[in-house]
Formats: structure tokens, sequence, C-alpha cells
């Protein structure tokens, strides 16, 4: 079953922009475990400004490969400034610290 949070989704909409510093952000999830209307886990997402958002998702100038290195990063650092703020819920937290063990990218949140 894929991991859905709504908390969740809000609160990285409330974070500002890994990339550009941003306030007008969008939850972005990883373009990976989707299709035919399905949405990745939310333990995978961004706080992303919608143009570098549009740019991951739809953007021309990097190849799906570069993609998703830039996204898995952007996702890594979206976790590390949660963990450092501290306002998150600790079992909040703990479940999105799994989601992203699941694939791979907890070690690098280190």
């Amino acid at each position: 079953m894929t991991f859905r949070s709504e908390k969740l989704r809000r609160y990285v909409s409330s974070l500002p922009c890994v990339h550009c510093g941003s306030i007008d952000v969008q939850a972005a999830h990883r373009n990976q475990g989707k299709g035919m209307g399905l949405k990745a886990s939310d333990g995978l997402l961004a706080a992303l400004c919608w143009r570098e958002h549009a740019r991951i998702d739809q953007g021309k100038d990097l190849t799906r490969a570069e993609r998703r290195f830039v996204l898995d990063h952007y996702i890594v650092e979206t976790f590390r400034r949660a963990e450092m703020r501290g306002d998150l819920e600790s079992a909040l937290m703990d479940e999105w610290r799994q989601e992203l063990a699941k694939v791979g990218l907890l070690e690098f949140t280190a």
C-alpha cells in the first residue's frame, strides 16, 4: 500500500523551495511508482516552486537520469530541512524516514 499523508503534503508545501527559496511551493512527488492516475509515495516529496517542479517533470534540459538525480537530492534536502526545523510530529517524521529508507535515500540524510 502506498504511503499517504495529507498532513505531510501540506507541511512540505509550507516549506521554502529547496531550489530557490521561494515561498510559493508545491509538494513535488518522485516520478517513480506512478501510473494510471497513481502518485508515488507521499514520503518521496520535495518542496519546490512551480518553475522547478515543471522543469523536473516536463523539462527538456535534463535527461531522465539527471531529473531523477536532482529530484532525489531535493527530496533528501526537504527531509533534512524538516528535521532541522523540528516542528513536525515525531511519528510522522519516523514514517517519512521509513519511506526514504525503502528507496535507498535514507543513507543520504545523515
